[in-house]
């Protein structure tokens, strides 16, 4: 494989993702298993908007904030729900800042019912990319 950064950086968003699905699968989660799931999906986003920032600078843009990475992915088909990618990046910043317990469930079904998701197709995405190039 080639040095290129955004497949250096998809090497460690698919361990963090790998951690992430581990934890979503789990049925009849504790709360420390739903406290684990919201810091894999803190840790999965960080890397995903990364991974779309360093392929889109690769690409020849010039990306620096997760909102520009995700909008400009969404122009070019790398991700579907740019909507949704959004309301995420909202989430992942009251996860990182604020500790609410409601809050946090709330934020834990949102992870396993509709970000997850995202992710995964993003996974898939970049897999069959960096497979082809």
């Amino acid at each position: 494989m080639e040095d290129i950064r955004y497949k250096q950086r998809f090497d460690n968003f698919e361990k963090s993702f790998s951690l992430l699905k581990s934890g979503v699968e789990v049925r009849d989660a504790t709360i420390l298993e739903k406290a684990g799931v919201i810091q894999f999906f803190e840790m999965s986003f960080e890397l995903a908007w990364k991974l779309m920032k360093d392929y889109l600078n690769f690409q020849g843009y010039d990306i620096k904030t997760p909102r520009e990475a995700i909008k400009r992915s969404f122009e070019l088909e790398l991700i579907d729900d740019g909507k949704i990618w959004l309301e995420a990046l909202t989430d992942r910043n009251l996860t990182v800042h604020t500790y609410d317990e409601a809050q946090a469930e709330e934020i834990y079904e949102r992870i396993r019912d509709r970000y997850f998701p995202l992710l995964e197709s993003l996974y898939e995405t970049f897999k069959e990319k960096i497979c082809t190039d």
